[in-house]
């Protein structure tokens, strides 16, 4: 969801800064591109274990300060990214379940989508990072989320997954599903070398649903 369908990235880039700014530390896009699309948890343990803060910032210390900074942040509106809107309503028109597998706490998720409620509201299933026990590389999520869709999938392969993170594509094929990868622009091309991903696009706005045997874009 997160540098997807809502344009959080850049926040989440300048909070998680600040909270590294006393420390004399960098948050690198290299750290950055490591934990996208983990559970807040994980990131924030590898960050710490990454910049050597041990001793000096608890991974609890580190998720209090930035939701502090993001909860302030998401209260002025998060804006769509390019395409996520007529994704959305394209294919909920046509009757095709649609989940949500984000890696965020569903306090976040609601906060950061509550701008954009009707919109959200065309999912059927959001599964957050709270709900499963292991995130992002692992499958869970995915897994979770296909099998609380309605009709039930005939097997993995029948879901095709969006993902912008890196580890969310190592995620959604060992799942068994097809992804769509649309990475950062920022991100390094070196990571995005053999992730497997069916397809790459620098915006949701270039996705052509046939290419996956759905229906086309009437305009």
């Amino acid at each position: 969801m997160d540098g997807l369908l809502l344009d959080t990235e850049n926040l989440y880039t300048v909070v998680q800064q600040q909270i590294l700014n006393p420390f004399g530390k960098t948050f690198t896009w290299e750290l950055k591109a490591k934990m996208m699309g983990t559970k807040a948890s994980e990131g924030a343990a590898m960050l710490i274990a990454a910049l050597d803060l041990q001793g000096l910032l608890s991974p609890e210390d580190f998720l209090l300060q930035r939701d502090e900074g993001m909860e302030a942040a998401f209260l002025k509106g998060v804006p769509l990214l390019p395409g996520a809107e007529r994704l959305i309503r394209h294919l909920s028109a046509h009757g095709i379940p649609i989940a949500i597998a984000t890696g965020s706490h569903r306090r976040h998720f609601l906060l950061k989508s509550s701008g954009h409620t009707e919109l959200f509201s065309k999912f059927s299933v959001v599964v957050t990072g709270d709900m499963v026990a292991r995130g992002k590389p692992h499958p869970e999520i995915f897994q979770t989320a296909a099998s609380l869709l309605l009709p039930l999938p005939a097997h993995p392969g029948c879901c095709l997954v969006f993902e912008d993170a890196p580890l969310g594509v190592v995620a959604a094929i060992a799942a068994g599903m097809p992804v769509v990868m649309v990475p950062d622009i920022t991100l390094d091309q070196a990571v995005l070398e053999g992730t497997g991903a069916a397809e790459v696009l620098s915006s949701l706005a270039e996705f052509d649903p046939t290419k996956f045997g759905l229906p086309p874009f009437l305009e």
